[in-house]
């Protein structure tokens, strides 16, 4: 039998303290499964983390923490507060030093040693997760700004026409990452505004959706590609306009994007295929997957950005991620569109 990796048993470490996002999670059960040298471990560390199921933690009110990172927030418009924070930084990276810790040596004393830290911190600092979940909320936010900054100036520069593609009647709008002469997804409009430099391509990957593995745009060559290069390139669905509108700009008051329609989860990978997406109960009701389904950024006509924990914003109650007239047992080939105005639907 292998011995575990150093990369596995930190995996089992957080998987026993339920750090670890969904697919981390599943590679943590399939370890324990195959592996005894990993059960053995994983039971040693629930027996130091026990103490911790004995503790009640009250949540933090998110009103409390909304004011927090407006303090923060006030505290970084301070430029002299600013300009002595990175000479302090720039001090202490002259004087890093590297520690090594033999960390996997004795297994039973790291685990106890971090079990003891998590209660402390279970204690102390109940709000730690939410706080990071508001500070990747604010961030994406202001990613979805600058989007509108881009596509603002788009407009500017295209006699005040929003970003738009030629397509035949009928063409699916799924197919994100196909990089053939025809048009056939909704990411090549906003495609649109990266090969014309008007937005950074990274300022469409939101900071709190996680995946397996870092995506990022450093050294891709954009010019290259007519499309983005995958649904794991793009994390927000751009609105699909009614075709006989000629409503094309921004003076319509309506949602631009928001984060990652749901039905993008269940969209195949093989572009030769027919889709058929039957709608069950999941995607006609959750949020969106990158914020944990607790909510969704949306970017509105004005350039507003509002945080909702529902399927509509402020402006409508119109669903966002799906046609009117969708509900259970609809099945979603791609190619729908919505039949008026008034009709906000988010394409993936």
């Amino acid at each position: 039998m292998t011995p575990l990796s150093d990369r596995q048993k930190q995996l089992l470490f957080d998987y026993s303290l339920g750090l670890t996002p969904e697919h981390e999670t599943a590679e943590a059960e399939r370890l324990l499964d195959s592996n005894p040298e990993a059960a053995e471990l994983y039971h040693l560390s629930r027996l130091a983390l026990a103490p911790l199921d004995a503790v009640e933690v009250e949540p933090c009110p998110e009103e409390l923490t909304d004011r927090l990172f407006a303090r923060i927030e006030e505290m970084s418009q301070v430029e002299a507060g600013q300009d002595r924070l990175e000479e302090l930084l720039a001090v202490e990276q002259s004087q890093a030093r590297r520690i090594k810790v033999p960390l996997w040596r004795n297994w039973s004393e790291v685990v106890t040693a971090a079990a003891a830290i998590a209660l402390f911190v279970s204690i102390l600092f109940p709000s730690i997760g939410l706080m990071r979940q508001k500070y990747w909320q604010a961030t994406c936010g202001a990613q979805l700004g600058s989007i509108y900054d881009g596509l603002r100036n788009y407009v500017s520069d295209h006699d005040g026409l929003l970003p738009a593609v030629a397509t035949a009647p009928g063409s699916p709008w799924w197919k994100v990452g196909y990089q053939g002469k025809e048009n056939h997804s909704n990411t090549r409009r906003p495609w649109l505004l990266v090969r014309g430099g008007y937005v950074e391509p990274n300022r469409f990957l939101c900071p709190g959706r996680r995946g397996e593995h870092p995506i990022n745009f450093d050294g891709f060559p954009i010019q290259d590609f007519s499309d983005f290069p995958s649904q794991a390139y793009i994390h927000f669905s751009m609105r699909i306009g009614c075709p006989t509108s000629s409503e094309r700009d921004l003076t319509r008051k309506t949602v631009l994007m928001a984060d990652l329609n749901p039905l993008s989860e269940g969209l195949p990978s093989d572009f030769t295929v027919s889709l058929r997406l039957p709608l069950g109960e999941r995607l006609i009701t959750s949020n969106s997957t990158s914020h944990g389904y607790r909510g969704q950024n949306a970017l509105l006509h004005d350039g507003s950005v509002e945080f909702v924990r529902e399927r509509h914003t402020s402006i409508s109650e119109d669903d966002i991620y799906i046609i009117r007239g969708m509900s259970c047992g609809t099945e979603v080939c791609g190619c729908e569109l919505p039949s008026s105005d008034t009709d906000i639907f988010l394409a993936p």
